[in-house]
């Protein structure tokens, strides 16, 4: 079963960055926002399984951004502020946030009350952890739990690696994924200029579930910004 995907939303990079480390670092899958236009498509698009929420925001703040989720989703919402006065957590809280913390934060007390938030959810929303063991796009078959992938009934083998880019991009269908986004997300580095690592990889990909790897109908590249697998 995929690890618990966490949305990130505040518009201070370094923070959302740091944020990012620690839940990668426990192994949790993370998408990131810097605005509440973009937050609340990721939450329609991606349904994380929890978002932690910056209310000072430009244009649609946190607060707004978590009275349009309540509306209609009761993910768990970890809320963050600059601010401490009790009047804005309790302002939060009333808008539907399940927890709150104030910056400068601990990221092991964040990372403490990033768990007992899923715990709960999780165990009270059993069908929301549930996501398929098997995806099939195409002629391509893939098993989450055993990590097998299969193409027209055969088996295809796999490096780790490729094995990755494929279950990210079919987790996402449609979804169009820059090779920086690509590369952070699998390898969990950051991003240089000049790195062709992604192309190299979805090139070889391509060789073993494709019918014709000079002419992908699978793994598409959208020219100037990335790739992507229909539907």
């Amino acid at each position: 079963m995929a690890e618990p995907l966490i949305l990130v939303v505040d518009d201070e990079q370094a923070i959302a960055d740091l944020i990012e480390i620690h839940l990668l670092s426990e192994g949790y899958r993370v998408r990131k926002a810097d605005n509440g236009e973009d937050a609340l498509r990721l939450v329609a698009e991606d349904q994380p399984d929890l978002v932690i929420l910056d209310i000072m925001m430009p244009g649609i703040d946190g607060l707004e951004v978590c009275r349009e989720i309540r509306r209609e989703r009761n993910v768990p919402i970890l809320m963050l502020s600059a601010k401490s006065e009790d009047v804005d957590k309790i302002l939060g809280l009333k808008t539907g946030a399940d927890d709150y913390l104030t910056k400068p934060f601990n990221p092991l007390e964040l990372m403490a009350r990033v768990k007992a938030q899923l715990r709960r959810y999780l165990a009270l929303n059993p069908a929301s952890a549930r996501r398929p063991e098997v995806i099939t796009v195409g002629g391509v078959q893939i098993d989450r739990e055993s990590r097998l992938v299969t193409k027209d009934g055969r088996d295809v083998a796999l490096t780790p690696t490729e094995y990755d880019i494929l279950l990210l991009l079919a987790t996402n269908p449609g979804r169009v994924f820059s090779s920086e986004e690509i590369f952070e997300r699998v390898w969990k580095e950051r991003y240089f200029q000049a790195n062709n690592t992604v192309m190299v990889h979805i090139r070889r990909l391509r060789e073993k579930v494709e019918d014709d790897p000079s002419h992908p109908t699978l793994i598409k590249t959208v020219w100037g910004v990335g790739y992507k697998i229909e539907d």
